[in-house]
């Protein structure tokens, strides 16, 4: 099977070396050829560091790298199976690109998008042969996260979707279906993990620093909320977090906060920049975490029903099922274990306790409790 790649940033360089390690030949196209360039040394540098540290030998990163191709044009894709696209998240541009491809491509070609949180449905209805679009969305850092969603489009036909999931079986990668709705699971779900965390702080019931321990110390997580979005950077989360919003018609539980806005407006971005939430200059005095017990397992406890919360929402809503959710978000994210398996650890009454507890606190619908999960406490029911 041959692969075509449009970009050749991260996420494209990460999709080509994972296709070709998992013996397909990929071709890797940029418009810009001094990025090309810089990616064959990228990836030739990369799969020799894996021999050097014994990952795999000299020669499986000869024959590896031996199946990557470089494009000058759109027509390297001429006799490509499936074509990625993994280029800059703007509607109008992919369209572009996706109507460009189709007049190289054979009719039997598979056209995907990496998109993160644009609608494969607006894609495919750019295009000739909408029922050939489908989302096959990666995470990065690709040849290392597991979990890759696939949303097929209400064009999609059935099977394409069929021969995405045969393929990335093949890349030896844990796929979950998610319906075509902003965020998919990953990005919508993962949406309190920051918006509760920011609300705290903002209201002076915690700082970051303590926040950040009660989620990695008390609730298992590998990164807190603010350690994560200095990492992922405000230009890059903010706008998610701001597009998920919109394109959910301003739903009140993904409105984004203005501590988080200034941060983008002053150019603050996190690591990349120096400064976010916390200040990474030479010499910066990081604040010290509040050692207070029961504050983190407050903190811990809001943030974690919030999450349960949106996991309920998505499977009431078929965005996917309870396994496809929590697979997601172990995969996707790296939590420590599934938002739903955690709900009936919990119990889902006590969930759904403290959810209208914060209402009736609050009186927001920001923190109405979902449905599912009310349902689920009156019949004492489970997710597994």
């Amino acid at each position: 099977m041959k692969i075509g790649i449009i970009g050749s940033g991260a996420m494209g360089t990460g999709i080509a070396q994972v296709a070709a390690t998992a013996g397909n030949e990929a071709v890797i196209y940029d418009s810009n050829p001094a990025a090309l360039e810089k990616a064959k040394n990228q990836l030739h540098a990369t799969l020799n560091k894996l021999a050097e540290k014994g990952k795999i030998t000299l020669n499986e990163a000869g024959h590896i790298f031996g199946r990557i191709f470089f494009g000058t044009s759109l027509h390297s894709f001429t006799d490509c199976n499936i074509v990625v696209e993994a280029i800059v998240e703007d509607l109008g541009v992919k369209q572009k690109v996706f109507q460009e491809i189709e007049e190289v491509v054979s009719p039997h070609c598979i056209l995907a998008t990496n998109t993160s949180s644009l609608s494969i449905a607006s894609i495919a209805a750019a295009c000739k042969i909408p029922g050939r679009v489908i989302g096959i969305h990666f995470f990065n850092p690709v040849p290392l996260m597991s979990l890759v969603e696939i949303i097929p489009a209400i064009q999609t036909e059935k099977s394409i979707t069929e021969k995405a999931i045969e393929w990335v079986a093949f890349l030896k990668k844990d796929g979950v279906l998610a319906k075509d709705t902003p965020g998919f699971i990953v990005n919508r779900v993962a949406r309190p993990y920051y918006g509760e965390a920011i609300r705290i702080m903002e209201e002076g019931i915690a700082d970051c620093a303590t926040i950040d321990k009660a989620m990695t110390e008390t609730g298992g997580f590998k990164m807190g909320p603010f350690t994560l979005m200095d990492f992922i950077g405000a230009d890059v989360n903010y706008r998610v977090t701001e597009s998920v919003w919109q394109q959910f018609f301003y739903e009140p539980r993904f409105k984004p906060s203005f501590s988080q806005k200034r941060l983008f407006e002053a150019g603050y971005f996190g690591r990349k920049s120096g400064k976010g939430f916390y200040d990474y200059s030479e010499g910066a005095i990081q604040p010290e975490a509040n050692p207070d017990k029961a504050l983190a397992s407050n903190i811990f406890r809001r943030i974690i029903v919030m999450l349960i919360n949106e996991a309920a929402e998505a499977v009431l809503f078929q965005i996917g099922t309870p396994h496809a959710i929590d697979l997601a978000m172990t995969k996707g994210v790296n939590y420590p274990k599934g938002l739903l398996r955690w709900a009936d650890e919990m119990g889902v009454a006590s969930v759904v306790a403290e959810l209208d507890a914060l209402y009736d606190l609050y009186r927001e619908d920001r923190y109405r409790c979902s449905a599912l999960l009310r349902k689920m406490a009156a019949e004492n029911k489970n997710f597994y």
